[in-house]
């Protein structure tokens, strides 16, 4: 695959997201005290801009240009990825404050996997990482990844255009259509258990503050490796 002048613009745009937090204190300061303040609002910006990144340079593996960008649908993506970004990271919230205590009730830690949580890395985080990890990808996962198929499918169906919304999603016949086989034996079967919970048990022993631009990143990453398997 040769590397293009468009290709060229796209790494630009990455490093033109990133760099200017690295080069400027006072502007990380404030991303930092603005995503403590609204973590769901800034999450689904972080997805918005990073997981379409990522499906762009999977079509770009996938196809060997961007020629289909057009109806590949960037923007509409980009506006379901915020919503699902923001529903993301409720749902990190969620399971990351509930299961450290069903794990230490589960092993009898008497709250020193809850404890743990909040400091460095131990044996007794990498249980609770794990475990939230775990209990995430198979509780939440798999209808997540369900209504990402269909809105997916439904922006492909109008074309890629804005118009997908303004017209009715036919959840039914989308889903009647979808291939269950592959979605269970490669999507749920395979990249949950090899992929997906073994990258987000590293999430969740970061530090809460980067735990959702990791998470978000992770959406690149996939996307480029099944662009690689799909062409394989």
């Amino acid at each position: 695959m040769k590397f293009t002048g468009r290709d060229l613009l796209l790494c630009l745009l990455i490093v033109a997201l990133f760099l200017p937090f690295f080069l400027s204190q006072p502007l990380y300061a404030a991303y930092h005290d603005f995503n403590a303040r609204h973590a769901v609002f800034l999450g689904g910006i972080k997805f918005a801009v990073l997981s379409t990144i990522g499906e762009v340079i999977a079509l770009r593996i996938r196809t060997g240009s961007y020629a289909d960008l057009k109806t590949f649908g960037v923007v509409p993506r980009m506006v379901v990825w915020f919503f699902l970004g923001a529903w993301i990271v409720m749902a990190m919230r969620i399971f990351g404050a509930g299961t450290p205590p069903l794990a230490d009730y589960i092993c009898s830690a008497d709250g020193k996997i809850v404890e743990a949580m909040k400091g460095g890395v131990s044996w007794y985080k990498l249980i609770g990482a794990f475990s939230i990890s775990l209990l995430q990808n198979t509780a939440f996962a798999p209808v997540f990844m369900t209504l990402h198929k269909i809105t997916d499918t439904h922006i492909m169906n109008c074309g890629g255009s804005l118009r997908a919304f303004c017209t009715p999603m036919r959840v039914g016949d989308i889903m009647a259509g979808l291939n269950w086989k592959a979605q269970w034996s490669f999507v749920f079967k395979k990249t949950i258990p090899f992929f997906w919970i073994p990258a987000h048990t590293v999430t969740f022993m970061l530090p809460g503050e980067y735990q959702v631009l990791f998470a978000a990143f992770l959406g690149i990453v996939l996307g480029v490796i099944l662009a690689f398997a799909a062409n394989k």
